[in-house]
């Protein structure tokens, strides 16, 4: 199953250096039955499409939850995975890996281009507002979910943590 895993850079350049990486609480976003069945319509690539930008919004509670000194982006990393396990009870994509993900699972890794930079900062703050319905916040976090994720092939992975 390919499973989007919400990350920061931090977690990108702790995937390089260590060879893997655990996603906090094993947790990522799929093409769940549950997703498939919440939607009328879409194709399997427009429901991906869904997945992988909750994992991008999962992506901002992680910014807001730690410190670094890389610049403040949305990174999703994509990984294939055999043993990803629905969470329904926590979200319709909602899935949870068992242990740490391998270079060599990695498909590709999302992260957002240095333009979105300011519209996450700013998203980065207000997102716990934004969960608890502040209608300002969600419309902030919207300006940072209008930014396109960049795709990275891993062979690209060390020169994009270069060029920051």
């Amino acid at each position: 199953m390919r499973v989007y895993l919400p990350a920061t850079l931090a977690d990108v350049q702790r995937l390089l250096d260590d060879g893997q990486w655990m996603p906090l609480g094993g947790t990522g976003f799929a093409l769940t039955p549950a997703l498939r069945e919440a939607y009328s319509a879409g194709d399997d690539e427009e429901l991906a499409e869904v997945a992988q930008r909750e994992a991008a919004r999962a992506s901002i509670r992680l910014l807001a939850a730690t410190e670094s000194e890389l610049p403040v982006r949305r990174v999703v990393v994509v990984a294939e995975r055999t043993d990803a396990v629905p969470r329904p009870d926590l979200d319709t994509a909602v899935v949870r890996i068992s242990g740490p993900v391998t270079e060599k699972q990695v498909v590709a890794v999302h992260v957002d281009g240095a333009d979105a930079e300011p519209s996450v900062r700013a998203a980065v703050e207000c997102i716990d507002a934004a969960d608890l319905g502040d209608e300002d916040a969600e419309l902030t976090l919207g300006d940072a979910e209008d930014h396109d994720l960049a795709w990275f092939a891993t062979q690209e992975l060390p020169f994009l943590l270069e060029l920051l």
